[in-house]
Order: C-alpha cells, then structure tokens, then sequence
C-alpha cells in the first residue's frame, strides 16, 4: 500500500489516487513518496517529531507511527472525476467523508446537510416515506454531519426521544436533503443508482470545497491586538497546502481566514536557531481603502515543509500539465475536453460562508515602498521580501504603488 506500482509495472488507479501516509503525535502527518521506504521512516520517526513537531519529549519516546491510506495529494481532482472503478470511489469517498465529519474540510450547513444526505443515502438505502426516518438520523446524527453542527442543537435534539417525534431543525434540513437525493441521482429510467453513483456525487461536491484533496499541517498565528495594552497572543490553526493553493483555517471556530491561489502570493520560510520557525505568506490586500501587499507569520516546526510542499506543488502545475486549471475566469464558451467543468467552478459565494477569507480577522504587517527602500507604514506594503512566486506573467500577485499621502512609520 506505499502507492509506488501495480503488479504490471504502471501505478493502477487506487496507487494514482492515493498514497500512504505516516500519522502519530497530534495527528502530525507525512506523506509518503514512491521513493520513501516506511520501515525507514518508522526508525527515524523519533527524529522527525523532535524536529518538525512541538511534542514533549516523552511523548515522542513512546510514540508508534501508523501507516494510512490517503489521498494522493499530488492527483489532479479532474482526473479523480474519471475513475469508474467502485472501490477506489469508495475509498476516496470514505476519506472525504471522515474530514467532512472531522469538520476538517469547514462546510457551510448547506453542503454539511447535502454530504450528510448522500451518506444517509449510502448507509440506509434510497429514502422511504414509510420509514422512521426522522428517528433514525436523530440517533445517527454524528454519522452525518460534523459534530460541532450537532452539538448546537443538543437542547432540542434532547426534547425529541420518541419515534413518533418531530424532527429538530438539523435532522429537518438532512431529512429534507435525503428525501432528494434519490431524484438528483437516480435517472436511470426510474432504476436504483449504485453506490458508485452516490461516490461520485459525494467527491464532485467535495470538489467546490478549495480546500478539497489538501495535505494539513499545524501552525499558530498572531491574533489581533485587542485594547491599547493587550497583546493579542496566538490562534491554532490548519494550513492546507494542495495543488492549487494554500488556505489557513481556524483549528477553532472551523472556518477558512485565508485563502490563496499561487499566483495570489510570495512565500518563504525562516529557521533561525534557537527561534521559531516560521512560513511567511505574502498577498495583496488593502488597508482603509488603499491596495497594500500583506505579509502572514505563521509559526510553526513544520515551516520548512509546508515551503517546500508549495514549490512541489509550483513545479508540478508548470511542468506537468500548464495548459490546465491555470484560467481565472471562465468565458461563455465550452470548455476543452481536456479540462473539465468541475475545475471551472466558481467558488462559494455565500454572504458569511466559512470558505471565504476572513482578512480582517488576521494580524498581518504591512509595508511601503517610499522611493529609497522598503519602510513599514501604518499599515500598508507594496514590494515584495522574496524571490519565491509563481513566474512573472502567470499570476496576478502584482507591485503596489504608492500613494503620496501613506503615513510611514
């Protein structure tokens, strides 16, 4: 299961999609390429947590490492479209479902309800109206959506115990979602759809999630300053790295603060010895109505691997396939054979969606060029520290000028 090749020499379609990862301590996670040897890295596993992790020492003495089947980060999600083999689907399908209900990928109630309703449909079979229905979710529900959605609703779900029961507000807006499922899948000419079917379904709406296929990584942020001495102190948080971006999430309040495409930024990472490591992200932005570039400080021991994670990633997009998702806008025109609708759907546009950014809930540091050097201002940017961006021409991450009446400081 180390995703490297199939009995005839080329990878088959469970090692395209997907690929081992080694997962332990605070569920820190590395995942394999074809040329890592497991048993290697299970030797070196100690090494590999004192240096990319912040366990305790005797945490890490007594930590065993597990070998997982995951997603392969590094498969296109158009190509993962194209699979008609049921048991890849399905172990695609159970992976997403678990970062679903893990609220590890953050979905609005909607999308939670619709995923929760293909579940239903995979676990219980095609919605029946002479079935109790409404009680079988209310005992199931974590089965179905996220726990933080179902812990919302405890009070009410507590006053509904009997089978005969009205349905709280959660179950009522999954129960309404099942009853549709089978409309909205099963055409075939009034037949049941198979499983494969309702897979399917499942990871073609994981795909309007930007975050969909990433590899996780743990970091802190600066929170806000709150009062004229508070220091604001610092925030947990997820970066999720894939092929088409990164996006910092709230470990706590379960929603993206950030999201980036890689023509959106400039990335390094600092090591300095005895400080921190840190991954730098820097996008434009704006500040009481002026264009600024914007620079994140994320700490964490994993910098270094989320910093050459992105540049893999940067590398495959212009290597492998650059004719692909690369448009911005979609025109009125058909799309090429070779790509999908599915990587021309826009994002979400939800007002208070937890996939859009929450800029102004980050601490950023913001800086302008004055004609000399570069000086920080309050709070503004413009020209960037690194020399680590897509190539000239390919992103819309562009130099700020500016304006006379910026403040410096």
């Amino acid at each position: 299961m180390d995703g490297t090749e199939s009995s005839a020499g080329q990878p088959g379609p469970a090692e395209r999609s997907h690929r081992s990862s080694m997962s332990s301590v605070g569920a820190r996670e590395v995942q394999l390429k074809p040329k890592h040897l497991p048993y290697k890295l299970g030797r070196q596993w100690p090494e590999l947590l004192l240096r990319f992790t912040d366990a305790p020492d005797d945490d890490v003495a007594i930590d065993e490492p597990s070998l997982q089947f995951r997603r392969n980060v590094f498969f296109p999600k158009r190509r993962e479209l194209q699979i008609q083999d049921e048991e890849v689907l399905r172990l695609l399908y159970e992976e997403a479902k678990g970062n679903v209900l893990a609220a590890r990928y953050p979905c609005d109630v909607e999308d939670c309800e619709a995923l929760g309703a293909l579940v239903c449909r995979v676990q219980l079979g095609p919605y029946q109206p002479s079935q109790p229905a409404a009680y079988t979710l209310r005992e199931k529900l974590d089965s179905f959506l996220p726990a933080h959605l179902c812990k919302r609703g405890q009070g009410l779900f507590a006053a509904f115990r009997g089978r005969g029961a009205k349905a709280g507000p959660g179950e009522q807006g999954l129960l309404n979602a099942y009853r549709q499922v089978k409309e909205a899948v099963g055409s075939d000419g009034g037949c049941e759809a198979t499983l494969g079917t309702h897979y399917h379904a499942y990871l073609l709406k994981c795909h309007e999630l930007p975050f969909y296929g990433c590899a996780f990584f743990h970091g802190e942020i600066d929170k806000p300053a709150q009062g004229f001495l508070h220091r604001g102190g610092r925030k947990p948080v997820a970066v999720a790295i894939s092929l088409e971006g990164v996006h910092v999430i709230d470990s706590r309040e379960k929603h993206v603060l950030l999201g980036l495409r890689f023509q959106e930024l400039s990335w390094d990472h600092t090591s300095p010895e005895e400080e921190e490591p840190v991954l730098w992200l820097e996008f434009d932005g704006d500040s009481e109505g002026m264009p600024v570039n914007k620079l994140l400080k994320i700490y964490s021991k994993q910098a270094e691997l989320m910093s050459g994670l992105i540049e893999y990633c940067i590398e495959l997009n212009q290597a492998a396939e650059p004719a692909a998702p690369q448009e911005s806008v979609p025109g009125p025109q058909a799309a090429p054979t070779s790509s999908p609708p599915a990587t021309q759907r826009p994002k979400l546009r939800r007002q208070g969606s937890v996939v859009c950014s929450r800029i102004q809930h980050l601490s950023t540091i913001d800086y302008v060029e004055d004609g000399k050097g570069i000086k920080r201002v309050k709070p503004k940017r413009t020209t960037s520290f690194f020399s680590r961006q897509l190539s000239v021409g390919q992103g819309s991450y562009t130099v700020v000028q500016p304006a006379d009446s910026l403040e410096q400081g």
